[in-house]
């Protein structure tokens, strides 16, 4: 379990953002098809980039402040091929546009890969 994370992050197209700043939310498919929003820690960003958006040049990653957010969010474990103690955190309801504190590009490196999220200092 990790402890209160001082920044989660959500990776989608930069239309996808575009469109759910104009809205105020952001509700993906997998909120209605799942019942929640996947999100990630910086540490393990790389994982769903990598399974899910090999190769792709559009996303964005949102940096999101937890204590802005009006629903639950719950660490759970990911997907098989996940290392076996990882929880990812999902958010059970629409993400607020205004808890989306930064939003950058994030490009896969020479070799088509995501790498994990270092925050600009």
């Amino acid at each position: 379990m990790y402890p209160n994370p001082e920044l989660l992050l959500h990776l989608c197209g930069q239309r996808d953002w575009e469109a759910a700043a104009a809205a105020g939310e952001l509700c993906p498919p997998s909120l209605g098809e799942v019942g929640f929003i996947h999100l990630s820690t910086p540490e393990q960003v790389h994982l769903p980039a990598n399974r899910l958006y090999a190769g792709r040049t559009d996303l964005v990653l949102l940096q999101i402040d937890p204590q802005r957010l009006d629903a639950p969010v719950r660490f759970e474990p990911g997907v098989p091929t996940d290392p076996e103690s990882m929880r990812f955190p999902h958010l059970y309801g629409a993400l607020p546009a205004a808890a989306v504190t930064n939003v950058t590009a994030y490009r896969p490196g020479p070799d088509g890969r995501f790498q994990p999220f270092e925050s600009p200092t």
